[in-house]
């Protein structure tokens, strides 16, 4: 059902799952980053109140030397400066007030500790016991503010009780921190895993969008345009019966469709512009054909006019001889003489001969006329070579050159007959042309290596270079009596091409002579290139 959305809300949707787990990790990175932030905090505040709580136990300890000292002195009786009783109230009373002063540095620490929010315990336990402190100090400057407080041993046995009991009070001061710590430990280090595990989720979650991501970039997008960039080639590159099949992929599918029509509509173009070059090649080599029938017309009419001229002479002479029949006394016509029956008979052999050579000469010229959809046929070469020569010899701006045809046999290929026909006619025509009255033209018609081989090679102005390249180009002429419409070469080249054949020009340069030549497949050779065709 994805597959066919479109592109657009597929990209929506990829986006929007791709953009949500990065934010989410982005969140887990943040939060976590601010809890060890808060830890560190608070690690950092209460490990200030751990000397403060060393100091204010130290405090004591001092104190309760003091008192110590002053009973010393006073129960085993060693006096000096320094046991001197106001001496010792002073000193007490000094480290009374150090003892304050540290209770006060460290009440205010812990104040400041967990003035915010604190992840390590809370300060329940520590506050209790600095009440207690302060209860105790409280006796504790009552009990010495009594100036005999030295000199009474109840009084020293009090300050001892309660100085012992604050002592044991500042010891627990550091062991409140000390659990917390221990506390903060094990939290820590379930937060640890939490965070740790729910950064693995995310960030497994994350590279397994990226691989959907980039899997469906190439399933929806980059494999379809790879088909798309496939088949334009194979378009491009003349393959137009090539389809591109999309299945889905919404925009990209109606783009291979809008594809495919266009090839179908280029693929019909093609073929009416195909039939229409046909056409119009097929008018031009008619136009072509009309123009050899019509060159040939002109000098057949010459060549039908001498027997015409002695079928006329011998009807005449018959009709004279007829009506100068004898008659006898009686006034009829007499019988003809034996030597008129044999006149006469010379007269009809000469108009019957002359009669079937014109009949041969306007058969020739009928046959070559004819163009159509002929199809291709197991023909001799020869006969065709040979019509083309018997008909070109009765032209009489040809008659004082010398034609020769040289063959060796039989030359069987599969051609359409009139093309050929033509394409003998302007080569040999063309030959004539181009020599003097006295000249040669050798046809020479043999077989090669499975093809037939026609050569029109003549002694007469030859050719340049730059002459024989541009020679097959349609409307190129370079023929002596300036005439000619410059096809005849380019329509030879094109029928022979179209046979499966190929004509070649040589000449050693100017006044040098020309040899054209072309060669058509023999049957079997004929048979191979069609297969050749078929399975290309």
């Amino acid at each position: 059902m994805l597959n066919r959305r479109p592109l657009k809300h597929k990209l929506i949707i990829g986006s929007g799952l791709l953009l949500a787990l990065v934010l989410a990790l982005f969140i887990v990175t943040i939060t976590g980053g601010l809890s060890y932030r808060q830890v560190a905090r608070d690690i950092s505040a209460r490990s200030v109140e751990l000397p403060l709580a060393i100091d204010f136990s130290l405090a004591v300890t001092e104190l309760r030397h003091t008192l110590n000292q002053a009973r010393n002195s006073k129960r085993f009786g060693f006096h000096d400066s320094t046991t001197d009783p106001p001496l010792l109230r002073e000193e007490f009373r000094a480290k009374f007030l150090s003892v304050q002063e540290a209770l006060r540095r460290y009440e205010d620490q812990l104040n400041r500790s967990f003035a915010g929010d604190s992840d390590i315990g809370d300060d329940s336990d520590e506050r209790n016991t600095i009440g207690e402190i302060h209860g105790s100090l409280q006796k504790l400057d009552e009990q010495y503010q009594d100036a005999d407080w030295y000199l009474n041993d109840i009084k020293n046995d009090e300050l001892s009780g309660e100085i012992d009991h604050l002592h044991v009070l500042a010891k627990k001061l550091p062991t409140f921190l000390i659990e917390d710590m221990q506390q903060l430990k094990d939290e820590v280090r379930g937060q640890y895993r939490l965070w740790i595990t729910a950064s693995v989720v995310v960030i497994t979650l994350t590279v397994c969008a990226i691989i959907s991501a980039a899997y469906a970039c190439w399933r929806w997008l980059f494999s379809p345009l790879k088909i798309l960039m496939d088949g334009s080639r194979r378009v491009a590159n003349g393959d137009f019966d090539h389809r591109i099949q999309l299945e889905g992929h919404a925009e990209l599918a109606i783009l291979a469709d809008a594809m495919n029509a266009m090839t179908h509509r280029f693929q019909a173009i093609e073929s009416n512009l195909n039939e229409q070059v046909q056409d119009r090649t097929k008018q031009v080599v008619r136009s072509e054909q009309l123009a050899s029938v019509g060159f040939l017309a002109a000098g057949v009419a010459h060549e039908i006019n001498n027997p015409l001229a002695s079928i006329a002479f011998c009807a005449e002479s018959l009709r004279e001889r007829i009506s100068e029949g004898e008659t006898d006394s009686d006034g009829e016509t007499t019988y003809l003489r034996d030597s008129d029956v044999t006149v006469i008979q010379t007269y009809l052999g000469m108009i019957e001969e002359e009669a079937f050579r014109c009949k041969e000469i306007t058969e020739r010229l009928l046959d070559f006329s004819r163009l159509g959809d002929v199809e291709k046929t197991e023909t001799d070469v020869r006969d065709l070579v040979q019509g083309v020569i018997d008909m070109v010899r009765h032209l009489g701006k040809y008659r004082e050159k010398n034609l020769i045809f040289e063959d060796d046999q039989v030359a069987l290929a599969p051609v359409n007959g009139p093309e050929i026909k033509q394409v003998v006619l302007n080569l040999i025509t063309n030959a004539l042309d181009s020599i003097d009255p006295g000249g040669h033209v050798l046809v020479k018609l043999s077989e090669e290596r499975g093809q037939v081989k026609v050569t029109v090679k003549d002694d007469g102005c030859g050719m340049t270079e730059e002459v024989r390249r541009h020679l097959f180009e349609p409307f190129f002429t370079r023929r002596r009596d300036g005439q000619g419409t410059g096809l005849g070469l380019s329509i030879s080249y094109r029928i022979v091409s179209d046979h499966g054949g190929q004509i070649d020009a040589w000449s050693e340069g100017p006044g040098l002579g020309s040899e054209f030549s072309f060669t058509l497949p023999c049957r079997e050779a004929s048979k191979r290139n069609e297969r050749r065709h078929q399975a290309a």
